[in-house]
């Protein structure tokens, strides 16, 4: 069998592009939650970081970090708190994209964000349409976080390289 024959394969000569979104996830728990606690360890556990907990998420994503600014997709995915001793949570969302010319397309993040450093960096692990064979990274900070509502804004600077 001859493996370099065009017609048993072939990789489609194409350029890498990178693009850079930018764009605010609001976490919403006070009024009509976007996040919602799905699991929690059990009651013998006695870290202050809530580790064991589980959450799902679906909430706007926005250009600005106000909550009434325009929406251009959904966070949708699992956050668990995964460490014993420090805020670090396991992250696993998709961003689903809504406006223009990336609706109908997404991001998948994979990683870990340790919420009390001021900037954390996720990986952006794959994605859909536009983005099929999406890597690179994102940053996100914290905008603003009501300890007594759990309700918060973060930034996102997004870095995806993709076809």
């Amino acid at each position: 069998m001859d493996f370099n024959n065009p017609t048993f394969s072939r990789w489609p000569e194409t350029k890498q592009k990178l693009t850079h979104l930018h764009f605010y996830y609001h976490d919403i728990r006070s009024t009509t939650p976007d996040i919602v606690q799905a699991a929690e360890a059990a009651t013998t556990n006695t870290s202050k970081t809530g580790f064991g907990l589980v959450s799902v998420l679906d909430g706007p994503l926005t250009v600005g970090p106000e909550l009434t600014s325009k929406i251009v997709g959904r966070a949708q995915g699992i956050v668990a708190s995964a460490d014993l001793n420090n805020f670090g949570f396991l992250f696993v969302i998709n961003y689903i994209f809504t406006d223009d010319k990336y609706n109908g397309n997404t991001l998948s993040v994979l990683g870990r964000n340790q919420m009390l450093l001021p900037v954390r960096e996720l990986s952006i692990v794959g994605g859909t349409g536009i983005f099929r064979f999406a890597c690179c990274y994102a940053l996100t900070n914290t905008q603003f976080f009501n300890v007594s509502t759990g309700d918060g804004a973060f930034e996102y600077n997004v870095y995806v390289f993709h076809y």
